[in-house]
């Protein structure tokens, strides 16, 4: 890289970060998760970077990762609560079927090239990267992950004429005992999904810190709403975190309470923040789940199922062994 001189002043080059902090303001196309300022929020300002692929000095390839250590092992994994990461491409224009794989197979090859060294990498692709080949030529794994989708909200009517007929009831009934609310605050939404989830026995898996992080980032980017029912006598049913860009918004969290999981206020809230997003981006994702009631639940809504790639590789003799034994 190359200093600039502006008004007789030297300015450094910008680094991979400061590039790809750049990039992300400008492209519309990169999807939330591989924002800089979601990764700054999720992993940590100092625990992401980004490997950056360049032709002609345009940036055609990014390829953000999350980074770290446990005990002695190095990882490039996925952040908290993060659905995916893994190549954005920008094809160049006109390109035949034969020309993509090719362009798909340079640009991967060199990410994977560019890599720090690891002993255990994980990340899951979004569904719009088809092709894992040049990770698999390199020695990594591919698992099939599903994910439910909503296509094109712009057509509200259609869209709620998908659901399916036990979807429709259950909002009906939910209209006549909740009220919808938006704004649920952080520490509020986190206590209550904390709290349904010990009504199961389960513990939840996220630290408020980093949800709030989380909260207050996609609050400031226009990007991110609480929705939440509410009963005459003060009882919360169910909330919902969404977050979107502008391609498609993301069902992050979603927490219902087992004393009140019949109200139907859960396929309400689906209703009312499609309603909420149908002007602001163009599909609703679920997130998916490889749960076969929850896999059940989605589909009843219209949703498209859409494959993604979940890709991995150990480099660590000991954590293969390790992973191995434990029957990983």
């Amino acid at each position: 890289m190359s200093s600039e001189t502006i008004a007789g002043f030297t300015v450094p080059p910008m680094n991979s970060k400061q590039k790809y902090k750049k990039l992300c303001e400008d492209e519309k196309t990169i999807p939330i998760f591989s924002k800089d300022w979601w990764l700054d929020a999720t992993a940590g300002e100092d625990n992401w970077d980004v490997v950056i692929v360049e032709e002609n000095g345009r940036v055609v390839t990014t390829f953000p990762y999350s980074s770290g250590k446990r005990y002695l092992f190095r990882l490039i994994t996925m952040p908290p609560l993060t659905q995916k990461l893994g190549p954005w491409i920008k094809y160049p224009e006109g390109l035949t079927h034969y020309d993509r794989l090719a362009f798909e197979k340079k640009v991967m090859t060199r990410i994977i090239d560019r890599l720090p060294e690891f002993d255990w990498f994980l990340q899951s692709f979004d569904y719009a990267i088809t092709n894992w080949l040049p990770f698999c030529w390199r020695g990594f794994s591919q698992t099939t992950r599903y994910t439910y989708v909503i296509e094109d909200l712009t057509d509200l009517d259609s869209v709620l004429r998908d659901f399916e007929y036990s979807k429709r009831k259950n909002i009906k009934r939910a209209e006549k005992i909740v009220e919808v609310k938006f704004d649920l605050a952080a520490r509020d939404f986190y206590e209550n999904h904390k709290m349904t989830l010990a009504k199961e026995g389960k513990k939840i898996e996220y630290g408020y810190a980093v949800f709030k992080r989380i909260y207050e980032a996609c609050y400031n980017h226009d990007s991110g709403k609480t929705i939440y029912c509410v009963d005459k006598g003060g009882n919360m049913h169910s909330a919902l975190f969404v977050i979107w860009d502008e391609n498609s918004s993301y069902d992050l969290i979603s927490t219902i309470d087992p004393d009140f999981r019949d109200s139907g206020s859960a396929s309400l809230l689906i209703k009312e923040i499609i309603k909420f997003l149908s002007d602001r981006t163009k599909n609703f994702d679920f997130e998916g789940s490889m749960i076969e009631s929850v896999e059940q639940s989605f589909r009843r809504f219209g949703a498209v199922q859409k494959q993604y790639h979940q890709i991995s590789k150990i480099n660590s003799k000991l954590l293969r062994l390790y992973k191995f034994l434990k029957g990983f």
